[in-house]
């Protein structure tokens, strides 16, 4: 047994610590151990969870699926895993099992500005004050993900290019379709609407990230920048 194995996990350094690590670099920099280290919580008089959590490993070789295969009982041969611990270990076993049976969801595809307008319409346009969102989505243009950005007033919304850069590069998105509703059912953009496209489409240049479209909304319908020749 490594002499480290007995010290207590808060004074390893923070980014060797199983939670602090999944923060810092994400989940797929966690070993196998430490995932389950995580599950566990803490380990015994002897070792820390993660000594622990490459015990319970090295019994089937290191082998995730034969892991599945345990039940309670020879999880809880192990000091340190009692009922409860036991239990969420199988549990979050049972739950990747499930997961591998599962398909996919198909994310939609934004082809137009009708596809964008049905994805956000039922979400802003009986809004009787601003909001201002954004549409992700991938190279193939199927959607990542809906955002909003900010809500306003009746006459006015923020639209914060940092914010919106940010949430394009954390997901990935090669596309951003920019909406925002008018409650005054006003259907033309504003100076202030058309400013800050042009602004956010020349910002996507320097990151890479397409602007096609910029979609006004209201409970008559939509305007779209793209389909006024204004993109």
């Amino acid at each position: 047994m490594p002499t480290n194995s007995k010290l207590n996990i808060k004074s390893w350094s923070e980014e060797d610590r199983p939670r602090e690590k999944m923060m810092l670099k994400g989940r797929e920099a966690l070993s196998d151990a430490e995932l389950l280290a995580i599950l566990i919580g803490s380990g015994n008089t002897e070792m820390t969870a993660v000594g622990l959590s490459q015990l319970i490993l090295s019994s089937v070789d290191n082998n995730l699926h034969e892991l599945g295969r345990k039940d309670l009982a020879d999880f809880m041969a192990f000091k340190g895993i009692g009922e409860a611990k036991a239990i969420t270990i199988a549990a979050a076993l049972e739950m990747g099992r499930r997961r591998q049976l599962t398909d996919p969801k198909e994310q939609p595809k934004v082809q137009s500005s009708r596809d964008a307008y049905n994805l956000i319409a039922p979400i802003i346009a009986d809004n009787n004050f601003e909001e201002f969102w954004i549409l992700l989505l991938n190279r193939g243009s199927k959607l990542i993900k809906k955002i909003k950005i900010s809500s306003g007033g009746v006459n006015a919304v923020l639209a914060d290019p940092r914010l919106i850069f940010k949430h394009a590069i954390e997901n990935l998105a090669s596309v951003i379709i920019l909406v925002h509703n008018h409650p005054s059912g006003n259907l033309q953009p504003s100076r202030e609407d058309l400013n800050i496209t042009k602004k956010l489409q020349e910002g996507a240049k320097l990151l890479d990230v397409s602007v096609p479209d910029h979609l006004i909304i209201t409970q008559e319908g939509y305007f779209s920048f793209a389909d006024e020749g204004l993109m």
